[in-house]
């Protein structure tokens, strides 16, 4: 009979562990990567405009997001500034927006978009990714591997808001620069050479009836809140799905939820729209939620 020592086993189980590949989840506290742009759209009168795009934005960082969501929302960022009297400084956190890394759940290298943007502004721009990542591999198909109309990336995970390298794990990239073109003036388009005459004003839009879409839509958010309540990491999701979990911005990822804490005293939580029907989902201050759902007597 063969005897197998009890080290031998031990050694071998060593020797297999320290062969099995290690991955690490790298991610960041997504709502961070629109704060500053969406106080810039407030700023210059984007009202009720701005958090719908700022939450398109952060949530396309997330690991489900595709590999344009991030420009397309870069894109919406720059449209609404171009609205906004061709706001600088929206235009100019859109542009270092979309450099920003997106979260990479197996350190692998996130695939670049291969569609030129709407909006020259974005012209050559592309995500950095985060420091920690595995340089010699990409996630998915492995299409999209070098930025739109590049040959060579050297440094590896660098952009141009930062050519000398990636960013640090879980680093905003905008804490760390402030040109989205290093060594250059980032491109703001020059105002046209004549204003177009105001179109003519719209007929005011008949008032809601008592109990309209406000009201429905403060009872959604009502129903939504209490839903995610309930919720926990572990609680079976469909891929996609977005709610707010233990106070923190959640979304599903392989049947189960991805959580971003919140930052800054707010906690994730479903607000009612005010000027078209439905919800947003988003990171705010308690007092926020309870006065916007009040407003429309819920």
């Amino acid at each position: 009979m063969v005897k197998i020592s009890a080290v031998f086993v031990l050694s071998a189980l060593a020797t297999f562990a320290s062969a099995a590949p290690l991955q690490k989840r790298i991610a960041q506290v997504i709502v961070e990567a629109t704060r500053d742009w969406e106080q810039a759209c407030l700023r210059a009168g984007g009202g009720q405009q701005c958090n719908p795009i700022s939450q398109q934005g952060f949530s396309s960082l997330l690991a489900a997001g595709k590999n344009c969501d991030q420009q397309d929302a870069g894109d919406a960022m720059v449209s609404l500034a171009k609205t906004l009297s061709n706001d600088a400084e929206m235009i100019r956190l859109a542009q270092l927006y979309v450099q920003q890394p997106r979260n990479a759940p197996d350190s692998l290298q996130v695939p670049y978009c291969q569609q030129a943007p709407k909006n020259a502004e974005l012209n050559g721009l592309f995500h950095c990714q985060f420091a920690g990542s595995n340089f010699s591999r990409f996630s998915g198909d492995q299409t999209g591997n070098l930025p739109l109309g590049v040959a060579a990336l050297n440094p590896a995970g660098s952009c141009p808001a930062k050519p000398d390298g990636p960013v640090p794990d879980g680093v905003q990239l905008n804490t760390l620069v402030q040109n989205p073109r290093a060594g250059g003036a980032a491109p703001v388009p020059a105002p046209p050479t004549q204003a177009p005459a105001p179109p003519a004003p719209a007929p005011a839009p008949p008032a809601q009836p008592a109990g309209g879409f406000a009201l429905q839509n403060g009872q959604d958010a009502k129903a939504l809140n209490a839903k995610f309540a309930t919720l926990s990491v572990n609680s079976s999701c469909n891929a996609g799905d977005i709610a707010c979990v233990g106070g923190g911005f959640a979304q599903c990822v392989g049947g189960k939820f991805s959580v971003t804490q919140c930052a800054g005293g707010t906690i994730c939580a479903a607000l009612p729209l005010v000027n078209s029907r439905g919800t947003s989902i988003t990171c705010t201050f308690p007092a926020d939620v309870d006065a916007r759902i009040a407003a429309t007597g819920a």
